[in-house]
């Protein structure tokens, strides 16, 4: 076995950068089958684990040999259908299977946190490891996790950060998008200081400390339109609740007006591409300031999970014979 716990032979020269039916056999069977049965029970569970195994084979298998090419989720998907045994009978449904999952994502709750600066002048932002869209860290809930939970995980695996002791359960903004709802703990009064560092691999390009002043909110459009050359995906729905929230709470060290706070990357990423320069602006809106927990989204609209989902239920007998024979 290798260092990454893959079969040798995964390390031959490969024909077209396709790995071999070894390798994708030995990652369904960690991430696929060796799983509690409740993971193994809809599409949206194993898409879950199967993207895990993405995740797992582009750190590191990719990384370990070059030689492998790498594969978007549902390529890899596609890869990992045609291999692996147990789900093969289902290769005829992958596209609508992958569509349905697709749309399941979209509804997961999404939490995160925005860590200001000890003057409130400044909160961390990152940008993701493709394109130039900046956000607050955040991301998706792991069935039954709590919102905090899942808070201080993301920050932790996006930043290198651990809000643990600094997130107030209480502090927060939520917003809904669509069916989707996002919640970020306000965590104030973090050194400038502080070292940030990502923890996973190949999601987090750059962190930086940006001014709040150079932030402005924006109407619903920002989401989707680049302003001036960065994304404020999910930044500037959040601004006018985080400067409410500002102007009630003290900071612990008073800004100085004659020495504001700068901006400043503090961590990148090797061999990362540098994007635009980090002011963020855009037309301010002409709304009213909203509450701290908020809702951008009157939409009642329910997309339950496809078809594909509902009706799906997965055979145990040849999971277990593909168990068997994978320990033999």
């Amino acid at each position: 076995m290798s260092s990454a716990g893959l079969p040798r032979s995964s390390s031959a020269p490969l024909k077209d950068g396709i790995p071999p039916k070894e390798l994708l056999d030995d990652l369904c069977s960690r991430f696929v089958l060796n799983v509690p049965k409740e993971d193994q029970q809809s599409f949206e569970r194993i898409l879950f684990l199967v993207e895990y195994a993405h995740w797992f084979y582009e750190d590191n298998s990719v990384e370990n040999n070059p030689s492998l090419k790498s594969f978007t989720l549902k390529e890899f998907t596609s890869l990992m259908f045609n291999s692996c045994d147990v789900l093969k009978p289902y290769v005829p449904h992958i596209d609508d299977i992958f569509k349905d999952f697709t749309s399941y994502k979209v509804r997961v709750p999404v939490t995160g946190a925005i860590i200001l600066d000890q003057t409130y002048e400044r909160c961390v932002l990152v940008k993701g490891w493709k394109g130039t869209s900046w956000s607050f860290p955040r991301g998706k809930k792991n069935k039954d996790e709590e919102d905090d939970a899942c808070a201080i995980r993301e920050v932790l695996e996006e930043t290198g950060f651990n809000v643990s002791k600094l997130i107030n359960k209480d502090e927060f903004i939520e917003m809904t998008f669509g069916p989707q709802r996002v919640r970020l703990y306000i965590v104030g009064g973090v050194k400038d200081d502080t070292t940030f560092a990502p923890q996973t691999k190949k999601e987090i390009s750059e962190i930086a400390w940006q001014r709040l002043d150079e932030l402005q909110p924006a109407n619903r459009d920002v989401i989707s339109r680049s302003v001036a050359g960065l994304k404020l995906y999910m930044v500037a729905p959040f601004l006018k609740s985080l400067r409410s929230w500002i102007s009630s709470h003290q900071p612990p060290i008073a800004p100085k007006p004659d020495t504001p706070a700068r901006a400043m990357s503090v961590w990148k990423a090797r061999g990362s591409s540098s994007g635009t320069n980090l002011v963020m602006t855009e037309t301010p809106s002409n709304t009213n300031p909203v509450s701290v927990s908020v809702s951008v989204s009157n939409s009642s609209e329910k997309v339950g999970p496809g078809r594909s989902f509902r009706s799906f239920q997965f055979n145990s007998g040849p999971i277990l014979q593909a168990i068997e024979s994978a320990f033999l």
